[in-house]
């Protein structure tokens, strides 16, 4: 089980008039230019440059713990604090270095720094001595709605650091790994077992953090319809000297489509067992696969050489959680994924998945995430993560009623879509489809022009972006 995220090779773009192309594309997907804005709000401002070591802060009386929080989302530090510390945070400042920031942040509080070598930083914060620095900050706030796995745990291991002796020692099972990242799943018997446990793996130095695993529903099946869905009408063609894109489907289990189209779809992977499907019903991730090729039947006039990676991190359960979701989108880079579509998610932030993410953008791989049905403005992960291109749904020149209008957005595209499956029609909507248009859309632009990823961010900021402003 590996995890080798690697840079994708540079690529000339092709000759292909840009200009036609994009008119096929919005005259089919009726998609306007003009985007309203919607609304987000934001308590204070911190930003933490991590490249440049540089601190910015515009805060007027914050609770301590908030603003960690948002310290180590930012850094990705593991944060202790003495059990009791309190402060009110008011600062206003520009570029300073992470020490002084850190002085003007805490008042009167103490801290102390330790650099890591293969592991997080750990950052004490105390009123009296280091060591009474044990409660650990994860980093960010549940989320309203989020739904934490009572009994479970996700822990990072430094290099070295045995986690069975470790799981055995603390009457915990390991019931996930991503041994490349050493994250490991752990579960307990009940829900007060776990928090005794994370107090003390917060206090073990083997140990680079510990955080909560959320639970993430299964997406709903496709509706029947009473309009007619055709399926897509594609040719395979060899791929170009620059190699072949792979679309990343992490979602549900993917049927057979059906018309020619399997030999678009690559062998299934599994984080979480054999999927127990409805027979005769599209599942979801089969509604995005086929989305997905009707946006590339759009791009490339019906031949391409793209193909999709479907990596089942439902099996046959009812919810999946942020640790397999992480897993998923390893097994979709590993596999060879360019471009990962999520077209799921939750209000749950997990340090373990953000670090996926992060780590495959680093990598070069183009992340596509919905950004949630519900019409609000909080966080929705995956997409919500700087590194993510958060889809919205768009319904003629608006923000869809139902659709998530944050100001983490970045993209909008249509979110209805009718499939064919088994000789019947199905409709399916929200900001998964949106998601999914883009994916096919963005992997036809390569494959087309022999693009890079690079080349198709810009093609997605320039003709599907859309500004969410915070409201006054």
């Amino acid at each position: 089980m590996s995890f080798e995220l690697r840079r994708q090779p540079n690529r000339r773009i092709g000759v292909k008039p840009i200009a036609v192309f994009l008119r096929l594309i919005f005259a089919i997907l009726a998609l306007p230019l003009a985007m309203p804005a919607g609304w987000a709000a934001a308590n204070y401002t911190l930003n933490w440059n991590t490249n440049q070591n540089r601190v910015t802060a515009d805060i007027q009386s914050a609770d301590l713990l908030p603003v960690l929080r948002r310290v180590a989302g930012a850094t990705r530090w593991q944060i202790l604090v003495e059990p009791g510390s309190s402060h009110t945070v008011s600062t206003k400042f520009k570029d300073l270095p992470p020490g002084e920031a850190l002085r003007l942040l805490l008042g009167d509080l103490n801290f102390a720094l330790v650099p890591g070598s293969n592991s997080p930083s750990r950052l004490f914060v105390f009123r009296t001595d280091r060591e009474q620095a044990t409660q650990l900050v994860t980093a960010t706030e549940p989320q309203p709605g989020a739904k934490r796995i009572p009994n479970e745990l996700i822990v990072v291991l430094k290099p070295g650091a045995n986690i069975e002796d470790l799981a055995k020692k603390l009457g915990a099972k390991v019931v996930g790994r991503i041994d490349k990242l050493n994250a490991y799943r752990l579960r307990f018997e009940d829900e007060a077992a776990a928090n005794a446990a994370r107090d003390s793996l917060a206090a073990n130095e083997n140990v680079g953090s510990v955080d909560n695993n959320y639970s993430l529903d299964r997406p709903a099946t496709p509706g029947d319809s009473q309009k007619r869905a055709v399926l897509p009408q594609l040719q395979m063609k060899p791929p170009a000297g620059s190699g072949r894109v792979i679309i990343g489907l992490v979602d549900t289990a993917v049927q057979s489509l059906g018309n020619n189209l399997d030999q678009f779809v690559l062998k299934q992977i599994s984080v979480a067992g054999p999927s127990q499907l409805e027979p005769g019903v599209p599942s979801h991730g089969t509604a995005m696969a086929e989305t997905m090729l009707g946006g590339l039947q759009q791009a490339t006039g019906g031949s391409t050489s793209v193909q999709i990676l479907p990596v089942d991190v439902y099996g046959a359960g009812e919810s999946t959680s942020t640790f397999d979701v992480a897993f998923g989108i390893v097994q979709a880079v590993n596999g060879g994924a360019r471009i990962v579509n999520l077209s799921l998610g939750s209000p749950g932030d997990n340090l373990v998945l953000r670090d996926v993410v992060r780590q495959a953008s680093d990598a070069g791989i183009l992340l596509i995430g919905a950004a949630g049905n519900t019409p609000v403005t909080t966080p929705f992960y995956p997409a919500a993560y700087p590194e993510v291109y958060a889809v919205t749904a768009i319904e003629q020149g608006q923000i869809a009623p139902y659709a998530n209008r944050g100001s983490f957005i970045s993209l909008g595209a249509p979110g209805l879509n009718l499939i064919s499956y088994d000789n019947t029609s199905y409709g399916v909507q929200g900001t998964s489809v949106s998601s999914a248009i883009l994916s096919g859309l963005a992997a036809g632009f390569m494959d087309a022009n022999r693009a890079t990823t690079a080349q198709a961010r810009t093609f997605l900021q320039s003709n599907f972006g859309i500004r969410i402003t915070p409201r006054p």
